[in-house]
């Protein structure tokens, strides 16, 4: 297996990250309540992850600005366009498996 450099790492990373979200941005057909019920994370959670790196290099930044980066527009508009009512069966599911911190 080929090491890699920490620089070579980041890279690699970012650009797997920007192809998550290009990926989300997308599919806009998968809603949030879905992947958090699979996965245990949803596009929410990447924008909260975004600002808390920014805000350990010292970059202050928003909610929403960082859920507009996820999202490619603002959230509101995201919601209106895409977000669906969850089904009952839905949201007790995300009511049992929630993470703690949401």
């Amino acid at each position: 297996m080929t090491e890699l450099s920490d620089e070579q790492k980041r890279d690699f990373e970012a650009a797997a990250f920007r192809r998550l979200v290009a990926h989300l941005r997308e599919r806009t057909d998968v809603q949030n309540i879905d992947l958090m019920n699979l996965a245990g994370f949803c596009r929410n959670c990447l924008s909260n992850w975004y600002r808390d790196a920014a805000e350990a290099e010292g970059v202050d930044l928003s909610k929403d600005q960082s859920r507009e980066i996820i999202y490619g527009m603002p959230y509101a508009e995201w919601q209106t366009l895409n977000q669906l009512d969850a089904s009952d069966a839905k949201k007790a599911e995300f009511e049992a498996r929630r993470p703690r911190d949401h």
